[in-house]
């Protein structure tokens, strides 16, 4: 393989693993003769321990090795952007600090780009915890996003190109499959062995993160469904609801004429839907203006 991979490996206290990380690595390259070929990008991601002085006197000592840093933490997909600025790579490689995906698995979906694909996925393989929910979360995202993976939310190696025009978010890195599936580029896979965390523990944790995955999950899907058309689905699901509002207001007159019976629950929901539909509308409307400035956005960036 001809071409240069860059690891970007977001650091946040993690000040015992990268030194097990820059040895890992420096070993690899020198088996496989890769000097020049494989860089590592360490991004302090506003760490309270000695990330970054680590990292510092890692960079002095492996000549593949590169620290950037950030005065808070600014969560891992703003690390990975800061990463991928810094990176000469034309393969960037999704790579933890804590070594629980080998280099050698990572340097085997560095290859799979090399080879033509857009991004190349890792298949997490092994017990680990949180198995259910990360089958659920997949089988989920599978199921919304049509995707020809079976883990989104694991090592990635991805075409450096590629990586900048996907308009990653806060907390969006998980969704990268997804986003570059919507827009076309090609994805594949490749099973990877998940070992025990190296040193330290895990800053991913707690029920809350489940709650914010899915939710972002969601986010992302109403941004690559309603956002694209909005005033397609919402203004069709406001014209249904007006429609049904004209349907009620006419039963309720009648049964009013016709039957003498006078309902006034029926006038309020015959309100209720009008309205809905008035707002769903002017949703879609405005969606259509945001739509419009998103894409002149992305066509300037193009340019």
């Amino acid at each position: 393989m001809r071409v240069k991979v860059s690891f970007l490996v977001p650091a946040f206290n993690e000040e015992e693993c990268l030194p097990l990380l820059a040895e890992e690595i420096s070993k690899f390259i020198e088996t496989r003769g890769l000097s020049g070929q494989l860089e590592c990008v360490i991004i302090d991601d506003g760490s309270t321990d000695r990330t970054y002085q680590v990292g510092l006197e890692l960079s002095e000592r492996y000549p593949f090795i590169k620290i950037a840093r950030h005065s808070a933490n600014l969560g891992k997909t703003q690390a990975l952007i800061t990463g991928a600025k810094r990176a000469e790579g034309d393969v960037l490689v999704v790579f933890d600090a804590d070594l629980q995906y080998s280099v050698e698995d990572a340097w085997r979906l560095a290859e799979k780009v090399a080879e033509g694909y857009d991004i190349a996925v890792g298949w997490k393989q092994g017990d680990y915890q949180k198995k259910f929910v990360s089958w659920a979360y997949n089988s989920l995202s599978r199921w919304l996003f049509s995707l020809p993976i079976h883990d989104m939310n694991s090592m990635k190696a991805v075409r450096a190109s590629v990586f900048s025009s996907l308009g990653l978010r806060r907390d969006w890195h998980r969704y990268m499959v997804p986003l570059a599936v919507e827009k076309g580029f090609t994805v594949t896979e490749e099973k990877v062995t998940l070992r025990p965390r190296a040193a330290g523990r895990s800053k991913y944790t707690g029920f809350w993160r489940i709650v914010i995955g899915f939710a972002d999950l969601l986010a992302v899907k109403f941004q690559l469904t309603i956002m694209r058309k909005p005033l397609l689905y919402l203004g069709t699901a406001g014209f249904l609801s007006g429609l049904a509002g004209v349907i009620v207001g006419i039963a309720a007159i009648l049964i009013r004429y016709i039957a003498g019976i006078g309902y006034r629950p029926l006038l309020y929901l015959v309100i209720l839907l009008i309205i809905s539909g008035l707002l769903l509308i002017s949703m879609g409307l405005v969606g259509e203006l945001v739509a419009g400035i998103q894409d002149q956005l992305e066509a300037r960036d193009r340019s």
